[in-house]
């Protein structure tokens, strides 16, 4: 089986983070392109901007910004090509830029596709 990790965008590779991969919809601030450290840059992997915006990392809205990622991935077929050419058993990291580690779209994704990768 895949082991996907997350991380900051910020923090530093490590051999252990296998393939990296940006899973934010828009460029994380303060890091130049040729300074972009990770494999792979998945924007089509995030929520939609409208989802994005209505969050606005709002830990009470939390719950529902949950479950309308999880309905939207449903439905992204970016997911399901994710899935087809990664289900290798190899460590991929999505690499997130949220300053709050508790709730952020890297975790609902991770959530996701531990299950539909199993």
């Amino acid at each position: 089986m895949t082991d996907i990790k997350i991380k900051r965008v910020y923090e530093k590779a490590v051999k252990d983070d296998g393939l990296r991969i940006l899973v934010d919809r828009l460029w994380p601030r303060g890091v130049k392109k040729e300074e972009a450290d990770w494999d792979e840059w998945l924007k089509e992997l995030a929520p939609s901007t409208e989802l994005r915006k209505w969050f606005d990392h709002d830990p009470e809205k939390w719950p529902d910004f949950k479950r309308k990622y999880k309905e939207e991935l449903k439905s992204n077929e970016a997911v399901a090509n994710f899935i087809r050419d990664h289900k290798k058993g190899k460590t991929i990291t999505l690499l997130y830029s949220a300053h709050d580690e508790a709730h952020n779209q890297a975790m609902v994704l991770q959530e996701y596709l531990e299950k539909k990768m199993k």
